[in-house]
This record gives structure tokens, sequence and C-alpha cells, in this order.
């Protein structure tokens, strides 16, 4: 069973190209997955080489690299390689709301001032009725900070302003051109998911506690590089000691 989603703030972005494009709405996957303690993600730059390290699955790993050591000196270690699964949405349903009465404002500047006096400026701006604005009831920085969400008191100040496309605005000492864009709330009515495999990266587990943590990832790094083991070019590692948890985020490129 999945677990609940979690509520969030999205913003949506994006150029509509060609008409028959214009309901069709494009994400971009940001997977977070969880590494527990003694394992370890590698991401090769070639997928015939995840493949051929998965279908070893048991790989016997030197530890003593670099170490002019007797072959009875030498330590090993075995760990496991598995692919990594995860799951994707398919179908994303969005019920869309209008706002009579906010709007939303893009490309705010990258200001040295703290954001509660950026909002301030804004409201100030905007309540203004020779500005074409009105009573501001609330103001919201969203997440990336460029873009804020004005609502006013009364009907009509919001598409009065809405219709104008884009002002400058006087903040601070200098005039910066906004966009002002209609607000949009949403709520995810329908999700499908569909399970996915990452072509270049594979897990490995059951890495014992018995070096630092760089030297284990500089040890894993040279063993799967070489191709007498079945490896290739590393692109990335990512390696989680025993007794600690991490989160790896996997993005467009899926790795």
């Amino acid at each position: 069973m999945l677990p609940a989603l979690p509520e969030k703030k999205m913003v949506f972005k994006g150029l509509v190209t060609n008409e028959e494009d214009a309901d069709k709405l494009m994400l971009s996957p940001l997977i977070r997955y969880p590494l527990l303690g003694g394992s370890a993600l590698i991401t090769f730059e070639k997928e015939e080489v995840a493949q051929r390290i998965v279908e070893m699955k048991e790989h016997i790993v030197e530890l003593s690299y670099g170490l002019e050591l007797e072959e009875l000196e030498r330590c090993r270690m075995r760990v496991q390689a598995a692919p990594v699964d995860l799951l994707l949405p398919s179908v994303l349903e969005i019920g869309l709301t209008w706002s009579s009465r906010s709007i939303l404002l893009s490309g705010l500047p990258s200001l040295s001032i703290p954001e509660e006096t950026l909002l301030l400026k804004l409201e100030l701006f905007f309540s203004k009725t020779k500005n074409g604005g009105g009573e501001v009831e609330c103001s919201e920085l969203l997440d990336d900070s460029s873009q804020a969400v004005l609502t006013f008191v009364h009907d009509g100040v919001a598409e009065r302003l809405i219709d104008r496309g884009c002002m400058p605005v006087l903040i601070g000492k200098g005039k910066y051109e906004l966009k002002i864009s209609p607000c949009m709330s949403g709520d995810i009515t329908g999700l499908q998911l569909q399970p996915s495999r990452c072509p270049r990266t594979v897990l490995l587990t059951g890495i014992p506690d018995v070096l630092g943590e760089e030297p284990m990832r500089d040890t894993l790094e040279i063993h799967f590089q070489k191709a007498s083991h079945g490896g290739g070019e590393v692109d990335a590692l990512a390696y989680v000691p025993a007794g600690w948890q991490a989160v790896a985020v996997f993005t467009q490129d899926m790795g």
C-alpha cells in the first residue's frame, strides 16, 4: 500500500507552443529514495555495466587496495547488488480552482531584505488605487521566493490587475517589471503509479562497518570501475555507513 501523499504547495510553470498542448501538463519527477546504513548507490556511465553488475548479484571486494600485502593477509567483503526500482506517476489528475480575489506576482527581484519586508512593500504598492489595487487581505511568498500571492478584500481588484498583464512596481529604491497572473489552487484528484527501473544505478547492500566513510567509498569505486570485476566508469557513488540513514534524490535523468 502507498502512504498518503503529504500536502505540498506547487507552482507550475511552462510555455504553450502548440494549441493542442494547451491542456497538457509536463512534470519532472523528483523521487526520494530511502537508503539504509550499510548500503550504497552506484551510478555507472553505461547501462550495460549496471545490468552486468546486477546479474552477477554477489561481489567480493578487496579492502586492502593500495597496500602491498601477502595473499593471506588480504581482507575481503561480500556485497550484494540489486536493481533500483521506483514508483513513478503515470497519470495525474488535478482539480484546479481560480481565486477571484488573488493574483500571482512573478519575477520578484532577489534583494537582501527580509521576506516580511518584501511582502510589506508589495502590499503597500498594490493597496493604492492609483496603481490599480485595493485593500490587501493577505500576502504570501512562495517557496522559490521569486513569486508571491496577494489576496484582496474586494472582488474586481484582482481581475483589473490581471488584465494589465505586467507593470513596473516600486520596491525600495528600484522599479521592477512584475508579471501579474491569475492565481490557481488545485488538489490531486487522481494518481496512478507505475514501476520504473533505474537503468544506470545499482543498489549495493551488506557493506560491513570496517572502514571509514571516505576509504570505503574509494574502495567501492575502485572495485566497480575495473572491467575485470564486470564494472566500468563510475558516474556517482553514495555510501551510507552502518547505523546511519540517508535519502537519495532521483531527478528526471533517473540514473
